[in-house]
């Protein structure tokens, strides 16, 4: 056998060893990923380390909370997801670790990535739903109604009341299926089988009841711009109310279950915690930001549809951590069934979408015995509808917060620029803040408790 020694001599030899073809170069996201201590100065360990979120001249509060000096060797690097079970999609974070401990957290994004945003400006308006509805793909009705709102203003159409109705009665059973579905995971990643079985079972009745009135469970294209799509089926009032009774009963099962398990409250209390100033800084919305105490829901700070004739309480929060969250989604599930049961008493007669030939499509019985409703319904669905030129913003409150669609016309039938505000992508900056001083086996319930769905962040 040669000695090891005679190889470090033999020049040959060291020549003919190469690297793999593959390389941390190569696989690396570049300016995304978080770098080491090293190579990240005292301002940049500031920011991403949550002391400071608004301060000039690069200056941080204190430095002794920032571990500036912390050499390299005693931290480590390590990365979670983008394949985690527990990261809610394929989203990968890069923790710096002391020990068990969090240091400093990147998001990484972009692996979901689709192009939502310039497929729809070559889509016409009447194509657009079936674009955005695949977004939040747990709460699609959220995203018709805010590109129908927005593609509504610029043409300067006033939607039936009826049509405004079923849209706001969607729109909270889809909240209240969102919220299901968190109720589960968060269950889930907390090691509650339990619950991650009754929310999908409760979910379900209303997947139902979309099914019946849409066609399909999920990314319905049901709110179009002009309405909806179809009036409501038969008998919608009956399931309607098998849907809230069986939903607000059983959300006490879940009070039982959950509020007061003591490992639950462990994983929950003063975990994650989040002030109104730093919400507010960062941008965040919806549950999180209500849950530092901030009462700003859209459907009552700046009302859309007819939220303003319904009675209902915005629940807010104290501490900001991860119970305060949890006991948000939950009580938003009843008030939103307290919502519907308004909605469903003061459901108007009338038209569900608008009678204007230029955007409506001709009924489809009519299709087959007149030639004139067959060239409407084809130029409609094939060239769409021209919009006048302009530019809007619709905010509108999703069960993550405010969903916002930026539309710019310039007189055709599609739309020049689109740009969607969504939530999820807003409220991941807050997610370095929140790990920060905590746990990695806290990582889990403070990503859950974001509730991020990835392909409305990366779109």
């Amino acid at each position: 056998m040669t000695p090891i020694d005679s190889f470090e001599a033999d020049e040959p030899m060291m020549r003919s060893i190469e690297r793999p073809a593959w390389s941390t170069r190569e696989t690396s996201e570049g300016a995304q990923e978080l770098s080491t201590r090293v190579e990240t100065d005292s301002p940049a360990l500031g920011r991403e380390s949550g002391a400071v979120l608004r301060l000039p001249d690069g200056q941080v509060l204190d430095a002794s909370q920032i571990d500036i000096d912390r050499p390299d060797d005693e931290t480590m690097i390590i990365n979670m997801g983008p394949q985690h079970p527990s990261t809610h999609g394929v989203l990968r974070l890069m923790l710096e670790l002391d020990g068990e401990v969090v240091l400093r957290t990147k998001p990484i994004i972009g692996y979901l990535h689709t192009g939502m945003e310039k497929t729809g400006e070559e889509l016409t308006y009447v194509q657009g739903t079936t674009n955005v509805t695949r977004m939040d793909y747990l709460s699609p009705l959220h995203n018709e109604l805010v590109f129908s709102l927005a593609t509504e203003a610029l043409l300067g159409v006033e939607v039936p009341t009826r049509a405004t109705w079923i849209r706001m009665l969607m729109c909270e059973l889809n909240r209240v299926s969102s919220h299901l579905m968190w109720m589960a995971t968060n269950g889930m990643d907390l090691g509650s089988t339990t619950m991650m079985i009754f929310g999908f079972r409760e979910r379900e009745m209303v997947l139902s009841f979309f099914e019946k009135t849409t066609g399909l469970r999920l990314n319905t294209n049901y709110i179009r711009p002009g309405g909806v799509a179809a009036d409501l089926p038969d008998g919608w009032e009956d399931d309607v109310a098998v849907i809230c009774d069986t939903v607000l009963n059983r959300s006490f099962e879940y009070d039982d279950l959950l509020t007061g398990q003591p490992i639950f409250r462990e994983r929950t209390e003063a975990v994650g915690n989040l002030t109104a100033e730093e919400a507010l800084a960062l941008g965040v919305t919806g549950p999180l930001l209500r849950s530092t105490g901030v009462p700003w829901d859209l459907r009552r700070s700046m009302p859309y549809l007819a939220y303003d004739e319904l009675e209902f309480d915005v629940v807010v929060g104290t501490y900001g951590d991860n119970f305060d969250r949890y006991a948000i989604r939950l009580n938003e599930i009843r008030e939103s069934i307290r919502m519907i049961r308004q909605i469903v008493e003061k459901m108007p007669a009338g038209d569900y979408r608008v009678q204007d030939p230029k955007i409506t499509p001709p009924p489809r019985g009519r299709i087959d015995s007149s030639m004139e409703a067959l060239i409407h319904h084809f130029k409609i669905f094939t060239e769409g509808f021209k919009v006048p030129e302009g530019e809007v913003y619709v905010p509108i409150e999703s069960p993550r917060g405010e969903l916002g669609c930026y539309l710019v016309s310039d007189g055709t039938s599609k739309p020049f620029r689109m740009h969607i505000r969504g939530p999820s992508f807003v409220n991941l900056q807050v997610l370095p803040l929140l790990l920060r001083g905590g746990l990695l086996s806290d990582a889990v319930a403070v990503i859950s408790s974001v509730d991020p769905v990835m392909g409305e962040v990366d779109r």
